[in-house]
């Protein structure tokens, strides 16, 4: 038995006693406090009408991508909710028709308009790129990085970089011609800026690095309103109802006005404050709701009208992912959205309730989308990409190819995004329907700058059948001069041996014993020349 403490002693235990209890009750208050799942059923939400399917029509003319079919901004519509509704299922076995390789990361999906389709690559290069042959048309260095999707509008297509320069602190916004690439206006940015472009009602609004949120006319570049957010604006806005909505790196997700980008409304109660409370996703309005991803682990869903939180969810890891949301046949409103901690969710877009949570094998740093009853995404640390039911969460199809974003559709193809190239996918039935539109295309005439490569490949081909001529005559001639030198040597031989030498004489063979050499050694140099003796 332990004795009593007395005198001093007892006052030292009685504190340390307090001392502990103070620091349990602490560690209790900390554990309690940290933010968990919120359900707020009261929050409005605004049930769905019926759909319908966006897929492209039947085509009008001989090209079968004369449909009229356009996926302008990155997301699909305004409000980025990355979901086409089709008819018919657009599903596996998929058949690769053209390809687009190369070297530079392809982190956000293309944009289609009319034929063709336009694509930003990490370097800070824009291609238009034919969708039924996968030509390139053209391709112009926009700037030294980049990490957006482009928008086409009105002719137009419109880019943000990040930097303009190697060694360039800041970005640009430019608009080109979308027939010849031409630059219709530019404008140098003070930061860094990589917020994929929105066009409406003839504007261009995106946000930077600086915080600033910039509305800028879409015809010549003027800056009609700028924001100051309280963080970098990373992601891209999302509009609906007059509504810019987004969030920012201060861990803020507001709401401004498109007429004058004046705010409506402002809060931080989506997610912890400071560094982990940051928004990289790009938000998805749907339902009267907004729903995004947060680097504080959670998924949210707040009210579009006022910012009220209406759900959240965590999960395992980062949510750099942009949410999906769609009402797919079969499942009711949904929201997909993948996390770092290497699942994808399916929630109830009413509730926030998990309808499924499917294992993806690694990091989700891209936005998944909703085609048809598949929703496709890309995985970062394996650099794959899968395709799972969107009731189920089964997977249905799974490549080798891919990183961020899995990319877009018309409905009928798919223009799929490996880690560094752009590939064509449809059904057999769809790839034999192009097979015979190309065949019937008349040949496409070729740029300034493709006849001027077309005619250095011609000099590269002649010049290089002209080196393996040389090579051959060179390889002949110094095999004729090493036989005429060993028969000389071995002439030679036999005369000193006084053995006959054998040669063919018209269609005789004959062989006699040569005379001895007759050898002289010059005095001036010193060299022995022998010579056959003569008569």
């Amino acid at each position: 038995m332990f004795p009593r403490p007395r005198g001093r002693l007892r006052w030292v235990a009685l504190g340390a006693v307090i001392l502990l209890a103070a620091a349990g009750a602490a560690a209790a208050i900390v554990l309690t406090s940290q933010p968990g799942d919120v359900s707020n059923p009261g929050v409005e939400f605004t049930a769905p009408a019926t759909t319908n399917a966006d897929e492209a029509p039947a085509a009008k003319g001989s090209n079968p991508t004369d449909d009229g079919f356009s996926w302008p901004d990155y997301g699909y519509t305004k409000q980025r909710t990355r979901w086409l509704p089709l008819r018919r299922s657009l599903r596996p076995p998929f058949v690769k028709q053209w390809s687009v390789t190369g070297s530079s990361l392809i982190e956000f999906p293309p944009v289609i308009c009319r034929r063709s389709l336009f694509m930003q690559k990490n370097n800070g290069a824009l291609y238009k790129v034919s969708r039924l042959t996968g030509d390139v048309k053209w391709r112009k260095t926009l700037g030294y990085l980049a990490a957006s999707s482009p928008a086409c509008a009105y002719g137009k297509v419109f880019t943000v970089v990040l930097a303009r320069g190697k060694g360039v602190d800041a970005g640009r916004v430019q608009a080109r011609s979308a027939k010849s690439g031409r630059v219709i206006w530019t404008r140098d940015l003070p930061s860094r800026a990589e917020s994929s472009p929105l066009v409406d009602k003839g504007r261009v609004y995106f946000g930077s690095e600086n915080g600033t949120v910039y509305s800028l006319r879409a015809s010549d570049g003027a800056v009609r309103w700028t924001y100051k957010a309280g963080g970098a604006v990373k992601a891209a806005l999302a509009l609906d109802g007059g509504r810019l909505i987004f969030g920012d790196y201060s861990g803020k997700v507001q709401a401004i006005r498109q007429r004058d980008g004046s705010r409506i409304w402002q809060t931080s109660s989506a997610g912890s404050f400071g560094r982990a409370g940051r928004f990289y996703s790009t938000p998805a309005v749907a339902y009267g709701r907004v729903y995004i991803g947060s680097l504080d682990n959670f998924v949210y869903s707040l009210s579009a009208a006022n910012g009220k939180l209406a759900w959240r969810h965590k999960t395992g890891g980062f949510v750099y992912s942009s949410p999906a949301v769609g009402n797919p046949p079969g499942t009711g409103p949904s929201v997909y959205v993948g996390s770092y901690d290497g699942k994808l969710y399916s929630f109830d877009a009413r509730s926030g309730n998990v309808r499924w949570a499917h294992r993806a094998g690694g990091k989700i740093s891209g936005a998944p989308v909703i085609i048809g009853d598949l929703v496709f995404y890309s995985v970062i640390s394996t650099k794959s990409s899968a395709a799972v039911g969107v009731s189920t969460g089964q997977e249905v199809w799974r490549t080798h190819r891919g990183a961020f974003n899995p990319g877009v559709s018309d409905g009928r193809r798919i223009y799929f995004l490996g880690y560094s190239s752009l590939f064509m996918i449809s059904s057999h039935r769809q790839a034999l329907a192009d097979s015979r539109a190309r065949q019937g295309l008349p040949p496409r005439r070729l740029t300034a700058t493709e006849r001027r490569r077309a005619r250095a490949e011609q000099k590269r081909i002649r010049q290089r059948a002209t080196d393996r001529r040389i090579a051959r005559h060179q390889r002949f001639v110094k095999r004729r001069v090493a036989r005429r030198r060993a028969a000389v040597r071995r002439n030679a031989e036999l005369r000193r041996k006084g053995q006959a030498i054998c040669f063919h004489s018209g269609a005789k063979r004959v062989c006699r014993v040569p005379r001895p050499l007759v050898c002289v050694k010059s005095r001036k140099t010193g060299r022995v020349t022998c010579r056959a003796r003569e008569g």
